[in-house]
């Protein structure tokens, strides 16, 4: 391990000195490039050195221990350099595991009413909601693509996107099916129902990583509808955008103009049809070792929202806790950190079962 970073440290050097060139600066691809390496490098970089310190004060307080009135003292200063160097291990572990490509991107949310009828679409217009809150609370921003509302007041479906730094690291582990266990406020008997939501998170996609031939491409023009139908556009800004070889649609009617619209639909069928590449591809790799916590697949049920005993269980860790209010008021915190640390400790152990 300290002879690969060792190499991470004189590459960091490296990009220091490049980064220090003017011709660098005149290149901006490469400017970008390098910039983006030395930051995912640094982290790295930090922990090595704070580690070599640690093993220098380690071996000083040993030496030290020899001194009878130096002793104590010594004692003291070792027992808390081994305990850093025990962390310092673990950090860089973590550290130099493979980081998801993905993390940095900005990501296109899709919620959709599953199983439920109204109840379901009603939760929908709950977790984008929720999404909604959360987002503004850690400084994302959002902005809604495509929404197909209920009479009243519920959400069929929703697409929008997510702005800002690492959304997908964030975001990413909130794919898959929602259950929702409540009274409906129709239902005179009191009976809890049981209701589906399902979430896709997909990384955005620019035109660079993933190509799409325009002749593949159906795209209609319509105007843009409410609840029940009504009409609140009187100009055919609406796009609906079908990719023939996968059967793929994408609508996208949120904007009164039809060039925005256009150019949001395009970018959710990027990131849809590049979500199914990825599929494919992973699937093809016989016995590829797949997380236990990973990105939920839309038909796998990763979360149950109980309503009358406050609870909220994520059934991939087997997390429970009894706040569900406030997390469907925006506070996922809890719900993002916890899942974080439990794949971060799997992937730990895998590394050292493969090590």
């Amino acid at each position: 391990m300290i002879d690969k970073l060792s190499t991470i440290a004189l590459r960091y050097e490296e990009l220091e000195s490049q980064l220090g060139q003017t011709e660098t600066y005149a290149d901006p691809a490469l400017l970008r490039r390098l910039t983006k390496e030395q930051k995912e490098l640094a982290p790295v970089v930090e922990a090595y050195f704070a580690y070599k310190k640690c093993l220098q004060t380690l071996q000083d307080a040993q030496e030290m221990m020899s001194d009878p009135e130096m002793k104590d003292l010594a004692k003291e200063e070792y027992e808390t350099a081994k305990q850093e160097i025990e962390r310092l291990e673990q950090e860089i572990k973590l550290l130099m595991l493979p980081s998801d490509p993905n993390n940095d991107k900005n990501v296109i949310v899709e919620i959709r009413a599953g199983t439920g009828g109204e109840e379901a679409a009603l939760f929908a217009h709950s977790l984008h909601r929720m999404y909604t809150m959360y987002a503004e609370k850690i400084g994302f921003r959002t902005e809604i693509a495509n929404i197909n509302r209920t009479e009243i007041g519920g959400v069929k479906e929703v697409s929008f996107l997510v702005e800002g730094a690492q959304v997908y690291r964030k975001l990413k582990y909130e794919g898959g099916v929602h259950r929702v266990q409540r009274v409906p406020e129709t239902e005179s008997g009191g009976r809890i129902h049981t209701s589906t939501v399902t979430v896709a998170v997909l990384p955005e996609v620019d035109e660079v990583e993933f190509e799409i031939n325009n002749e593949d491409l159906k795209i209609d023009t319509f105007r843009a509808s409410g609840a029940g139908g009504q009409h609140v556009n009187k100009t055919e800004s609406a796009i609906r955008i079908t990719h023939m070889p996968t059967g793929t649609v994408v609508e996208c009617q949120d904007e009164r103009s039809q060039h925005k619209n256009r150019e949001k639909a395009m970018q959710i069928l990027r990131s849809r049809l590049y979500e199914k590449a990825q599929a494919e591809q992973e699937s093809a790799v016989a016995g590829e070792r797949k997380s236990q916590v990973g990105m939920g697949m839309r038909n796998e049920r990763i979360r149950t929202y109980n309503y009358p005993q406050g609870r909220l269980t994520d059934h991939r860790i087997g997390l429970t806790i009894y706040k569900l209010e406030q997390v469907l008021n925006g506070d996922l915190d809890e719900v993002i950190e916890a899942l974080t640390l439990a794949e971060q400790a799997e992937r730990l152990k895998s590394g050292e079962m493969e090590a």
